[in-house]
């Protein structure tokens, strides 16, 4: 059965990154997903990423009781923490709950609908219409979001370990600075990248394949949901295992 889905999935994938038929009328709709996934997902991700980097400082903090550790190391770890893992990580799985669950509900109500057949039966190439401007729009936004994601993690710990006298806002920052290498950077966008493309085209391959009424649509974006937070799981552990 993987290798049916799988099969299937590519075989989408292949519709989907096929010649448009006027690249105006998917510009428009690039700049419209552009906004429904980063602009509509700014404020969830800013207040999460916020509150991680402050717990994260404090439990760090918790931890480090020797006196002979410097308490600059406490923003050294959130930083390197921040980047490299919870910040891409974090912010895919939840834009796989709300963004991915909005993707397959909307493709499969217009499956089960019978839009996207209208469309076919048009000339026009629905796989490419419909998913590929979602696609573009993830892996040109969510990197961004990761972006934001790091800096507010990394401003989040100076506030919660001033907040909580866990380390002074000037060791923290030293901390920061200190020994920061771009290439973690990198790797954070490489990932979320990766996460972009999986979250949009697996939430489009349940929702365009989606047979029944409004149950089974609710189901296809559930499992959607469930398979692409596994996917990114996975990505996430090779593309760390790749490139560190």
């Amino acid at each position: 059965m993987f290798f049916t889905y799988f099969g299937q999935y590519l075989l989408l994938l292949r519709a989907v990154f096929r010649r448009p038929e006027k690249w105006k009328i998917y510009w428009k709709e690039i700049i419209h997903e552009m906004n429904e996934i980063g602009v509509g997902s700014l404020g969830l991700i800013a207040i999460i990423s916020t509150f991680v980097g402050a717990v994260m400082t404090m439990q760090i903090a918790f931890q480090l009781v020797s006196d002979l550790i410097p308490t600059s190391v406490i923003g050294q770890i959130n930083r390197d923490s921040s980047i490299l893992e919870l910040s891409p990580t974090i912010t895919a799985l939840v834009l796989a709950g709300k963004v991915g669950s909005s993707i397959s509900s909307q493709i499969g109500s217009m499956r089960v609908t019978e839009q996207i057949d209208a469309l076919e039966i048009m000339g026009i190439n629905a796989p490419g219409y419909l998913i590929l401007p979602k696609i573009l729009a993830g892996i040109t936004m969510i990197p961004v979001l990761v972006i934001m994601s790091i800096f507010l993690a990394l401003m989040g710990g100076l506030l919660g370990g001033s907040l909580s006298g866990a380390v002074t806002p000037a060791d923290y920052l030293n901390g920061i600075t200190d020994g920061f290498r771009g290439y973690t950077v990198a790797v954070a966008l490489v990932k979320a990248f990766v996460f972009g493309f999986i979250i949009t085209s697996v939430s489009a391959f349940k929702g365009f394949y989606v047979r029944g009424g409004a149950l089974e649509v609710g189901q296809a974006s559930t499992r959607g949901v469930v398979i692409s937070c596994i996917s990114i799981l996975v990505a996430d552990y090779i593309v760390t295992a790749l490139m560190l």
